[in-house]
């Protein structure tokens, strides 16, 4: 089968790890410039996993998590996640609002605002990462407007899951940790172009 992540040579993956490098620099300096401060960035871990095994890298498929899920279009079509255990997006929007609590009194969920947060910063993050993609290949890539959801590790990774393993069973993450003053949060990005799309994307980078 054409187009399959499953079947990426030794060398294209490491210019796609490279690529998704650079992408979760750009979006730690979009963090930075939102946050208003120096954000650190630890080394990414680039990983090619089954979709199975997607919720266990973030702790289980009952953890729970906050998901930023667009589609893209353009030149590059297919999905893009963002997503973070419930306990890192709270300490980010911590940093963010520059607040000790985020939850509204007596409730166990997120204040409206801190979903608002939330929202905004996986748009701006997920938007910096394309746009180093876009200009390392030179393609045009246009996103959607991003839904969140708070939920399950494996009921949000489901929906990629259940639309993409048809052309495979494989999708390209990128664990990326960031923050300030030593409080550094996991963020998983989760990058699934559909088949074109990612012969699109090897071919510009000369792949």
């Amino acid at each position: 089968m054409e187009g399959r992540f499953d079947d990426m040579s030794q060398i294209q993956f490491d210019v796609l790890r490279e690529v998704g490098n650079i992408g979760a620099g750009n979006a730690t300096t979009a963090l930075a410039q939102l946050i208003g401060g120096r954000v650190e960035m630890g080394v990414p871990t680039v990983e090619l996993l089954e979709f199975k095994e997607l919720a266990e890298v973030i702790g289980g498929a009952e953890n729970l998590v906050v998901g930023v899920l667009l589609r893209l279009t353009g030149e590059v079509k297919g999905m893009m996640m963002f997503v973070l255990e419930k306990s890192s997006a709270k300490e980010l929007v911590e940093l963010l609002l520059h607040e000790d609590e985020i939850k509204e009194e007596g409730q166990e969920e997120f204040s409206e605002m801190a979903l608002s947060v939330l929202h905004e910063i996986g748009n701006i993050i997920i938007g910096a990462y394309l746009s180093s993609l876009s200009t390392l290949t030179n393609l045009k890539i246009a996103m959607s407007v991003p839904h969140m959801a708070v939920d399950m590790a494996g009921a949000i990774l489901s929906v990629p899951a259940i639309e993409f393993g048809k052309m495979g069973d494989k999708a390209l993450m990128i664990e990326s940790q960031f923050g300030k003053d030593d409080q550094l949060v996991s963020g998983y990005f989760i990058m699934i172009p559909d088949a074109k799309s990612y012969e699109k994307i090897l071919k510009s980078l000369g792949l």
